[in-house]
């Protein structure tokens, strides 16, 4: 872990010039005292990192103190880059580690290319926070150290022991074998099977999770594409409330994000489109489909319409009448 430190510190002393100890710290997520005592090791070890004293003073590299690789074309190296975006180095909990990797790249690469690259990669966005209708993107909260347990059971192949409930319940413990993770739209889930049986898990709705010794039963080799359908098929044959929905092209986005699955998208006439999808249950379906007022119409099923006319009985009796009478 030390040693991975001390090159990412080298590192970005090589591509940013001079850097005070609080700056060095923070790119590197540990105290200034434990820069402070990098810096004597470097020192120690002969790398010439030297102190600028004053006021704008720092630490620096004497110039010329790198190497060059070859290897990388102009393309790879940029997407390498874009992958390690704001965005992109969230997924999984890798933001460190993929930020050390980014300036081992960068470091490694030519003079004259590390100029145009780092202009090129600033050309591409990849997933903003919002979207053009200034909508944010939905991003999980995991609770602390879930994310890295996780992830080392199903890097190790060992068994993997977490606390998991559904909003609303109860947490209840659970181990598992694990074989992979996916994330889709924001979210992440782990394959995984129990008992021989096929099981996928929100990693939000862990309360801690904590990785076994003892080896996992899973095959040696793994298809998460053909996994990840399966258990997509799977899911859609389950017991949830299938609806049809025409929709409004411009409000399209907003159903999605919250149906739990789409079964088929068909275009109409006058912007409009036809949706059919699956809800957890009726109650969900209702919060759903009204916050999109005129803009969507309920074809079935007729439970659901029937829900609708309800609530919106309900709206118009209230504000029938003047304001402040009762």
């Amino acid at each position: 872990m030390r040693a991975d430190r001390l090159v990412s510190l080298v590192l970005l002393l090589r591509q940013r010039g001079r850097m005070t100890a609080d700056q060095l710290a923070g790119e590197l997520e540990v105290s200034t005292r434990t820069v402070l005592r990098d810096i004597d090791a470097l020192s120690t070890a002969g790398v010439p990192v030297y102190a600028d004293r004053g006021r704008h003073g720092g630490y620096s590299l004497l110039p010329g103190f790198r190497t060059e690789l070859t290897g990388l074309n102009h393309d790879e190296a940029l997407a390498l880059l874009t992958a390690g975006s704001d965005r992109g180095k969230k997924v999984f909990g890798l933001s460190a580690p993929l930020a050390s990797a980014m300036r081992k790249v960068v470091d490694a690469l030519p003079e004259g290319h590390r100029a145009s690259l780092d202009d090129a990669a600033k050309r591409f966005l990849v997933e903003p926070e919002t979207d053009l209708l200034s909508r944010r993107v939905t991003t999980e909260d995991l609770a602390d150290g879930v994310m890295s347990e996780v992830r080392s059971a199903v890097l190790t192949g060992h068994r993997l022991r977490f606390d998991y409930a559904a909003p609303g319940n109860t947490p209840s413990p659970r181990t598992v074998d694990p074989i992979g993770l996916v994330t889709v739209r924001g979210r992440t889930y782990l394959l995984a099977t129990k008992s021989g049986d096929d099981r996928t898990y929100r990693l939000s709705r862990m309360f801690s999770a904590e990785a076994l010794p003892e080896p996992a039963q899973r095959p040696a080799r793994v298809d998460l594409d053909r996994i990840w359908a399966e258990r997509t098929a799977q899911f859609l044959s389950e017991n949830h409330i299938p609806v049809v929905v025409r929709i409004k092209t411009s409000r399209r986005e907003e159903l999605l994000d919250a149906a739990r699955a789409v079964r088929a998208e068909n275009p109409e006439p006058d912007d409009w489109v036809s949706l059919d999808v699956t809800f957890e249950d009726l109650r969900h379906a209702v919060w759903a489909v009204w916050r999109l007022d005129t803009d969507a119409e309920v074809l079935t099923p007729d439970s659901l319409r029937e829900a609708l006319r309800v609530r919106a009985e309900k709206i118009l009796t209230r504000y029938a009448h003047d304001s402040g009478q009762r």
